[in-house]
């Protein structure tokens, strides 16, 4: 799976990475929900930081598409709530 971070590049991801991905989301949707900025920002970084962490860096010269798109680190809390679907930032 291939996963776009804005602004900053794609990531070859395995699937089972999602279970964690996941979890992280839903702390997102939840902060975007009740309007929480800080914590916002720490779900935002923590999911962020597992994308990094579990994945790694997509050949640059790859034409490929992403499977998925996140938002960049200084996104704002209604740039991420126009970004969320049914299933959040992340559908599963």
């Amino acid at each position: 799976m291939i996963v776009r971070i804005l602004g900053e590049g794609q990531y070859d991801l395995d699937d089972h990475a999602l279970d964690a991905l996941n979890g992280l989301d839903n702390q997102i949707e939840q902060a975007v929900d009740s309007g929480d900025e800080a914590m916002f920002r720490t779900a935002l970084h923590g999911l962020l930081s597992a994308v990094r962490a579990s994945g790694s860096h997509h050949q640059l010269d790859s034409l490929d598409e992403s499977d998925l798109i996140l938002p960049p680190p200084d996104a704002t809390i209604d740039e991420v709530r126009e970004l969320l679907g049914d299933d959040g930032l992340i559908p599963g």
